[in-house]
């Protein structure tokens, strides 16, 4: 009996044991090997980070670039910063290195040009930052290759490096969120209190 027991448990956790290797297999095969590389046209450029790739099937893909931050349209700098990003992939063909999508559904990638990272490229022109924050999500290669561009541009006052404090587009969203907050507040506000004068003056009746 005991050893019928003690094949059955064997049996058990060898099962276990398997679908556990199983498991950490896939999730290793999922994060290692990126998804089929985007190929097409830019059509658009939203901004300093932001693209649209018309690919032969004539789909179009937003593509979020990955691994920078590239300061927001109202912001300065912004304008020049996308209009450097156009100079560089506007109506030309490039392929997208990539593994997932953000929460907006946009690609984010690695936009590549005739073997040419143009991630990086926005990145040692100065028109970008390193996305730090995010930098988990890239290779060890590339996270030390773009913050060793962004200390190149910055050292060397390159584009928004030229201002002697460029404030980072993650503190400038920020920052707009917190006054649209606090616009917001007020707004309502002003409601309650033209409410209240209005009981007031019926009560006054």
């Amino acid at each position: 009996m005991l050893f019928f027991l003690v094949k059955f448990i064997s049996r058990r956790i060898r099962s276990i044991l398997v679908s556990a290797v199983a498991v950490a297999l896939t999730a290793g095969f999922n994060h290692a090997f990126a998804a089929p590389p985007i190929q097409g046209r830019v059509v658009g450029v939203a901004d300093g980070d932001t693209i649209t790739v018309l690919d032969a099937n004539k789909q179009q893909h937003r593509i979020r670039f990955k691994g920078i931050d590239a300061p927001e349209s109202k912001q300065a700098f912004g304008n020049v910063s996308k209009a450097a990003l156009s100079d560089l992939v506007y109506r030309k063909q490039v392929t997208v290195m990539w593994t997932e999508k953000d929460r907006y559904g946009r690609v984010l990638g690695t936009v590549m040009l005739d073997g040419t990272d143009i991630n990086l490229r926005m990145i040692s022109q100065g028109n970008a930052w390193h996305y730090k924050q995010y930098a988990s999500s890239q290779s060890a290669k590339d996270r030390a290759a773009y913050a060793s561009a962004e200390a190149a541009a910055r050292s060397a006052g390159k584009g928004l490096w030229r201002d002697p404090d460029p404030i980072p587009p993650w503190d400038f969203r920020r920052q707009k969120r917190s006054v649209e907050t606090q616009d917001s507040a007020g707004v309502e506000l002003g409601h309650g209190l033209v409410f209240i004068k209005a009981l007031l003056a019926q009560g006054t009746r």
